[in-house]
């Protein structure tokens, strides 16, 4: 029985609120970086303010992490099940993992906590994004991936500032403890609103992996690990960057994640557009804008206009990435099409981690907070270079089709033309 349109929009408007709650707990911990820190790691802030930043960063990087391993691993294992009960599983498991950062102790058990909190977020907006596709119908994939993702991009405009302002105020486990009633929230929603679907009862493990043998796979996931990984190494020190170089006051930090969130907010809308019509120009085209954006933020980041208009910028070019990489990861993995839509968090959160860290090493090297942006504008040239690879091999896959159906035709034609001489 056909859905209602009202009913459609309620089930998509359930799947990016878990999205929402997804943006809240990666994001949070950037924009409360300081304040975890000071809270966890003491001896070392009072040491040195720079190198406690740097190591609060793992906590980031051990959010990654966790998505990097539970993406590919449960869906591979979960493609054949329900997805209405997968998205709740999922759920669950947010607010389980986001109550304990909250609550346990040690810097050492909270990394802990935000790796498992971390598990299903690639699961997750894989299964979401399939749910959203099939509501929205033939031909409006990238819009469904994208709406999806509006949850996560939307929370860096509202929710990521919010969170932050309260976690100043009030303390950060209270920040995350608000998260968890968010997931909450979803978990409701989900089990309220959303069309039961079945799995693809065909699925094996085996079968879901058989993508990872594909090359076009692989160089779209390191697309979306370098193109992300420039994002996150400006992203993870965002707080300390408009404090200790702009020098805002703390106050002023939601704000500039306001901006970051406008521009991913938009930047995801329209990279899902565009990827409806081509895939690879959008990855093109962003990866343009994302260099000219992180050499604009390295050059005037000590000035608070270059400071917001390069962040909305920069965060605006890295969000219409992750719809473009979620279509072409469909396109190119065949029948694996759960594990595609869930491993492209598995790449963009490899770039998470890879940008945290990279962003912290030059950090605590003494670079200073502008450094992690040339550390993104390194990691663009890799990602256009796979991206011309992938669009070289791409073409030469087609010619050959197209040569092979040639001489196929063409065989077929020799009897005809035989027997057509014979009768005359």
């Amino acid at each position: 029985m056909p859905l209602s349109p009202t009913r459609v929009r309620l089930a998509l408007l359930a799947l990016a609120l878990g999205g929402f709650g997804i943006g809240l707990t990666e994001f949070v911990a950037m924009g409360l970086l300081p304040n975890l820190a000071s809270d966890l790691l003491p001896a070392l802030w009072a040491q040195s303010h720079e190198r406690a930043n740097a190591q609060a960063g793992w906590l980031i990087t051990a959010y990654a992490l966790g998505v990097v391993v539970g993406a590919p691993t449960i869906a591979a294992l979960a493609a054949r099940f329900p997805r209405k009960q997968l998205l709740l599983a999922c759920v669950g498991v947010f607010v389980l993992g986001t109550v304990a950062s909250a609550l346990l102790p040690t810097f050492g058990l909270v990394l802990i906590a935000r790796f498992i909190a971390a598990l299903p977020h690639g699961a997750y907006f894989g299964i979401a994004a399939l749910v959203a596709a099939s509501l929205m119908g033939p031909g409006k994939r990238g819009r469904g991936v994208a709406l999806v993702l509006s949850g996560l991009t939307i929370a860096n405009v509202i929710g990521v500032p919010s969170i932050t302002y309260l976690g100043q105020q009030s303390g950060w486990r209270i920040a995350y403890l608000v998260v968890a009633a968010v997931f909450a929230l979803t978990f409701v929603a989900v089990l309220l609103v959303v069309p039961m679907q079945d799995g693809d009862r065909s699925a094996t493990m085996k079968r879901e992996l058989s993508a990872l043998a594909r090359p076009q796979v692989w160089l779209a996931l390191l697309i979306g690990a370098l193109g992300f990984g420039g994002f996150f190494a400006v992203y993870t020190y965002i707080s300390p960057l408009a404090t200790n170089v702009t020098g805002l006051e703390p106050g002023m930090v939601p704000f500039v994640l306001v901006a970051a969130g406008i521009g991913m907010t938009i930047g995801n809308l329209i990279g899902g557009r565009a990827a409806d019509h081509s895939i690879m120009g959008t990855l093109f085209v962003c990866f343009g804008v994302f260099a000219a954006a992180l050499t604009g933020l390295a050059l005037t980041g000590q000035h608070p206009v270059g400071l917001f208009v390069f962040v909305f910028l920069v965060g605006g070019a890295a969000a219409a990435l992750s719809p473009a990489i979620q279509t072409r990861l469909m396109d190119v993995a065949g029948d694996s099409q759960t594990l595609a839509a869930a491993i492209n968090h598995s790449a963009l959160n490899l770039g998470n981690s890879l940008g945290a860290w990279l962003g912290g090493v030059t950090i605590a090297a003494g670079f200073g907070y502008l450094s992690p942006a040339w550390v993104g504008l390194l990691l663009c040239v890799p990602g256009v270079a796979l991206a011309v690879i992938s669009l070289a091999a791409q073409r030469s896959t087609a010619r050959r089709r197209a040569e092979a159906e040639v001489e196929l035709d063409f065989g077929r034609g020799v009897p005809e033309l035989v027997e057509s001489d014979s009768q005359a």
